[in-house]
C-alpha cells in the first residue's frame, strides 16, 4: 500500500524561501515519477514539478522554473522541494504523489496516492 506523507510548509514573506519534502513508501520508485502539484482556493490544480527517480530527469512548470528546485533522496525515498524567491500567487495546499505520466516538457497527474498536502502561504 502506498503511503505518502508531506512536510515543511508555512509562512513567509515575499521573496523568501521554504523546502517541502515527501516521504513515499510502499511503492518501487525506480519505475517511476513523483512530483508536486499545488492548489489554491477557486484555482485549479497546477502541476509544480516532477522528477523520475530512475535518472532524475524533471519537469518544472513556466511558473516556478528557475525559483524552485525538485531532487529526490533515494536512501530515504524522500522527494524535496526547493521553493526560492516565493511569491504570494505560490500560496497553494501543496501535495506529492506518483506521478500519472512523465515525458520530456510534460507531467501529469490521476488519482493516484497523495498525501494530506502541506500549505504554503506567501504575503506580499
Amino acid at each position: 500500500q502506498v503511503q505518502v506523507a508531506e512536510l515543511g510548509g508555512g509562512s513567509v514573506q515575499a521573496g523568501g524561501s521554504l523546502r517541502l519534502s515527501c516521504t513515499i513508501s510502499g511503492l518501487q520508485l525506480r519505475r517511476y515519477a513523483t512530483g508536486w502539484f499545488r492548489q489554491a482556493p477557486g484555482k485549479e490544480r497546477e502541476v509544480v514539478a516532477c522528477i523520475t527517480w530512475n535518472v532524475g530527469s524533471v519537469y518544472y512548470a513556466d511558473s516556478v522554473k528557475g525559483r524552485f528546485t525538485i531532487s529526490r533522496d533515494y536512501a530515504q525515498s524522500t522527494m524535496y522541494l526547493q521553493m526560492d524567491s516565493l511569491q504570494p500567487e505560490d500560496t497553494a495546499m501543496y501535495y506529492c504523489a506518483q506521478a500519472k505520466s512523465f515525458a520530456p516538457g510534460r507531467c501529469e497527474f490521476g488519482s493516484e496516492k497523495r498525501g494530506q498536502g502541506t500549505q504554503v502561504v506567501v504575503s506580499a
